[in-house]
């Protein structure tokens, strides 16, 4: 009988083990890391609907391209994304916001050379503002694991940033900082897109 309590114990003991072990494995987060998980989801959700528009819209075919690189890329980001937010108890949002919504139905409206402009100006702004949120997570966050998923998106990031500037330089659209790709571009009175900030609504 005496031993069969140990092992009862024994038994006990690993599973309670087993379970203190998991949640002591989950990432440590502060709330850099929780906004940045927000903002790269948002922006993956956002970036995944505009570039399939771009297929679908454009007729040149180096932005098809890159939109078609741009669909597959951040689908892998965003599935790494959420497995990183499912282990640490992170609940993200289900859907763009408001204004990245407002963007997507923009672009819906625009054709032929407009809707390569805007694209185009939207897509570098908003990379280079994601380039500087990663930075901002790998400096401030506390998760290792959060900052090791802002290290590894950072170079597919920034060759997204070149392959838009060299269609960019080929007449596509223009330039321009201080945006977002998370959230998204939004429309400015001059009927181009810039970035609405870094808030994660």
């Amino acid at each position: 009988m005496i031993r069969r309590i140990i092992v009862l114990l024994a038994v006990a003991f690993v599973v309670l083990g087993g379970t203190v072990t998991g949640v002591l494995a989950q990432p440590n987060l502060n709330q850099q890391d929780k906004k940045f998980l927000a903002q790269a989801h948002r922006s993956n959700l956002t970036e995944i609907l505009a570039s399939r528009l771009a297929e679908k819209k454009t007729s040149d075919e180096s932005i098809r391209i890159i939109a078609r690189k741009l669909v597959n890329d951040h689908l892998k980001i965003d599935a790494a994304v959420k497995k990183v937010a499912q282990q640490a108890g992170v609940e993200l949002p289900q859907q763009p916001g408001p204004r990245q919504r407002a963007a997507l139905n923009k672009l819906e409206k625009l054709n032929g050379a407009a809707f390569n402009s805007v694209w185009l100006k939207a897509q570098i702004a908003g990379h280079r503002q994601t380039l500087s949120n990663i930075n901002s997570e790998l400096q401030d966050g506390s998760s290792a694991a959060v900052k090791k998923l802002a290290s590894e998106a950072k170079p597919i990031v920034q060759g997204h940033l070149e392959l838009l500037l060299k269609a960019h330089g080929g007449g596509g659209g223009g330039g321009g900082g201080g945006g977002s790709e998370s959230p998204s571009p939004q429309p400015t009175s001059t009927g181009s897109m810039t970035p609405s900030g870094t808030s994660t609504g």
